[in-house]
């Protein structure tokens, strides 16, 4: 009686363990990139790159701002948005966000779609 005592406390104990380690999913982070060229195809250092979301014509506030931050593209022309806080595990699909790139005079626009636990890429040429 003891030894399936034991066998049955092992079972146990295996699947718990199983159980245990398969519910320790590491999110990924979800990164969007936003790459600044000019007309030429060059990278554009220094730009203000803002990503931004507004509300929808289902949502209680149109033209709410949903999502709104800026930053500065590095030497190469980049930069990098990181959304992992904004992401909830199980969540179908994210977000997809306008974009507004300046330096000077020069602008451009576009949208980047943002899948969630991925490094999301995107391009902007300002003229």
């Amino acid at each position: 009686m003891k030894e399936r005592q034991t066998i049955g406390l092992g079972a146990i104990m295996v699947m718990l363990f199983s159980v245990a380690i398969l519910s320790c999913n590491k999110v990924e982070e979800t990164i969007a990139t936003v790459q600044v060229v000019n007309s030429f195809g060059s990278a554009v250092s220094g730009a203000e790159v803002r990503l931004y979301a507004v509300g929808t014509p289902s949502d209680d506030q149109i033209g709410e701002i949903r999502f709104d931050t800026t930053q500065t593209t590095n030497a190469s022309g980049k930069v990098s948005f990181n959304f992992t806080d904004f992401y909830k595990q199980g969540q179908a699909g994210f977000v997809v966000l306008d974009i507004e790139a300046a330096k000077g005079t020069l602008y451009g626009q576009g949208i980047i779609k943002i899948e969630e636990e991925e490094t999301n890429e995107e391009s902007v040429t300002i003229e």
